[in-house]
């Protein structure tokens, strides 16, 4: 096998919080939000929580040092607030919180999502990161985005199966508790 799932290795679940940005949006209007529930849980992975912040630089910062900070929590996806916008500030608030950014799922987001939205993919600024052993994820914040994002390269990428190598060795070891 050159890459892929390899079936005979064990499955490592990982615990996924999920941080909404948006004014408007509520949990009963918030359908990325709940269609990353659905497939985390899906996938067989622990789901934490899901939370709803303002966009606002310092709530969305305040939200995801709490995550970052939290030995329960090894992903933190979040979906909104990556586009060009004046009210689009995700990318401003969570970069500089990460040790390190990891470019590769910028551009390959950009090619997966090329094939669905054409040329409208230049309109997103989803970027993903490690910060203290926690891995996080900036998609759009339509299901789309969220679809393009999950399934197609984050869920491969968590699946401690996947060969030759995927994330679950970069985040601090799943289930602390």
């Amino acid at each position: 096998m050159r890459f892929g799932i390899d079936e005979t290795a064990t499955f490592t679940p990982v615990t996924i919080a999920v941080v909404i940005m948006s004014d408007t949006r509520t949990f009963e209007t918030d359908t990325s939000g709940a269609l990353l529930e659905s497939r985390i849980r899906e996938a067989g992975h622990l789901f934490h929580e899901r939370t709803i912040v303002s966009d606002d630089v310092s709530a969305i910062r305040t939200v995801l040092k709490g995550y970052i900070a939290d030995p329960e929590v090894n992903v933190v996806i979040t979906s909104g607030g990556t586009g060009l916008t004046g009210r689009d500030v995700t990318p401003e608030a969570i970069e500089p919180l990460f040790d390190k950014s990891i470019d590769g799922f910028s551009t390959l987001f950009h090619s997966v999502s090329l094939k669905t939205v054409g040329l409208s993919t230049m309109q997103s600024r989803a970027v993903a990161g490690l910060a203290n052993g926690t891995l996080i994820f900036c998609l759009p914040g339509s299901n789309g985005g969220v679809r393009d994002g999950w399934d197609k390269i984050i869920s491969p990428q968590l699946d401690s199966r996947y060969r030759p190598c995927s994330f679950i060795g970069l985040v601090t070891p799943p289930s602390k508790s």
